[in-house]
């Protein structure tokens, strides 16, 4: 937790990033431009141009630092503790009761709050 990142400049990031935006626009232009095509290989088309741009976002330092992120987070949630059936359910049921609870005393509220102002406007 206490790491920092130093963010190192790659010599060609930009370029990569440009790579990643030309990328996607293909994409969306090729997804438009053969709609007459099945829907499959468009899809497949499609999947596999997301796999070869999000690859290569990977390489740029921005990439990197995420990647580090993602696996800084699974580590921490692996280390959770999570609560067994019998824990989640009672908590529900106290929660249910509570916002029970809470409904009818602002039904009664709401109630009395009306029948004083229906007794103000005679």
């Amino acid at each position: 937790m206490a790491e920092s990142q130093e963010i190192v400049r790659q010599p060609f990031n930009g370029v990569k990033w440009l790579i990643v935006f030309a990328l996607v626009a293909g994409g969306v232009w090729g997804n438009f431009h053969y709609t007459d095509e099945s829907l499959l290989y468009r899809v497949l088309g499609l999947i596999a141009i997301t796999a070869v741009a999000i690859a290569v976002a990977l390489q740029t330092s921005q990439g990197v630092m995420f990647w580090n992120i993602a696996k800084g987070a699974r580590t921490e949630i692996r280390k959770v503790v999570w609560p067994t059936h019998q824990e989640t359910v009672q908590t529900t049921l106290i929660v249910m009761v509570f916002v029970v609870i809470t409904a009818l005393i602002l039904w009664g509220l709401d109630a009395l709050l009306g029948w004083l102002s229906s007794l103000t406007i005679v």
